[in-house]
């Protein structure tokens, strides 16, 4: 079932937006030499890099089931969205840095139009800034829990708007950085102020794949879900003919696809109608997980107090 918010849209607004802040980027390096403009322009250049893998990502992750992929590829948006982060992030970051470092080291370069590379990086502000905009409320539709910002990105297992959100804040404190630089380096006719606001933008860039990165090795790995869906889960286990809930484990096969396995002990005199009982709590769960396509597999059993003990000394690593 499809969400009414699921990142895509972003990804799409920031595509349209970096395309046309990428043109006007090279306009300016092409008139003015500025290093700050020419890693704004390669900084547009990876953004329009980063939409085009996160699209098909997307396209990936609802080819569905098949033979060799039982479970879907949703997995998908977190592969690509990986390669955004340190091919593209960070190799453009690295690769705006070098740049940046030789404008340093020869310092006798010039940067000339500098209003209208001012004219520039202020359309891109503005810009960036809408497609900043619209991450943001994507974010308030999927962020349920309202959570800080912050805290919603580090536990949101949607990759796509993780990725579109730290590009579209990156781009906007880049161009600022890269507007100072100009800014001070037409008013001190000192080009330094320049080639150091592209070393910052760099480095930015290069912080925010490291950033990105420790995410989505996570994702990668396999998630659980977040508690607030743990507790909806658990809650369709409290019934009268369920003694009790031995244990349950669950992952993320995607932003929006959940795999569910559970160990439960039903009612001495409902074990006739366990199926039944077990049809109802999956019905319920997916009832309150609407949003999401959820894989269940349930498994009746006798309550062990030691079954924790037990497990634990199964998965215990050898010496």
């Amino acid at each position: 079932m499809e969400k009414k918010a699921n990142g895509m849209m972003a990804v799409i607004a920031a595509l349209i937006s970096n395309i046309l802040v990428a043109i006007s980027k090279f306009v300016g390096y092409a008139l003015s030499g500025s290093a700050a403009m020419l890693n704004e322009s390669i900084h547009s250049v990876v953004d329009c890099s980063n939409q085009i893998f996160l699209l098909i990502g997307d396209k990936r992750a609802t080819k569905g089931q098949s033979e060799l992929h039982q479970f879907g590829e949703g997995r998908a948006k977190y592969f690509f969205s990986t390669i955004v982060a340190m091919m593209l992030f960070f190799g453009g970051g690295a690769l705006g840095v070098m740049e940046a470092v030789e404008k340093l080291l020869h310092p006798a370069h010039e940067v000339g139009n500098t209003w209208l590379v001012i004219a520039i990086l202020i359309f891109g502000i503005i810009v960036e800034g809408s497609s900043l905009w619209i991450a943001i409320k994507e974010i308030r539709e999927l962020n349920v829990e309202r959570q800080p910002i912050y805290r919603f990105l580090k536990e949101s297992r949607h990759s796509e708007i993780l990725i579109i959100f730290t590009e579209d804040f990156c781009a906007v404190i880049g161009l600022m950085i890269a507007l100072i630089g100009t800014v001070l380096t037409m008013i001190t006719e000192n080009a330094f102020f320049d080639a150091f606001s592209g070393l910052l933008i760099g480095l930015l860039l290069m912080v925010a794949a490291i950033f990105l990165a420790r995410e989505f090795y996570s994702l990668l790995i396999g998630e659980s879900v977040t508690k607030r869906d743990l507790a909806v889960i658990k809650q369709a286990f409290e019934r009268p003919d369920v003694d009790r809930l031995i244990d349950v484990k669950t992952v993320h096969l995607g932003p929006a696809e959940i795999l569910i396995a559970a160990k439960v002990d039903i009612a001495a005199k409902q074990e006739e109608v366990g199926y039944e009982i077990i049809n109802e709590i999956e019905a319920e769960i997916r009832h309150q997980m609407a949003d999401k396509k959820v894989y269940i597999y349930i498994e009746t059993d006798e309550y062990d107090p030691h079954y924790m003990e037990k497990r634990r000394k199964l998965v215990r690593p050898s010496h």
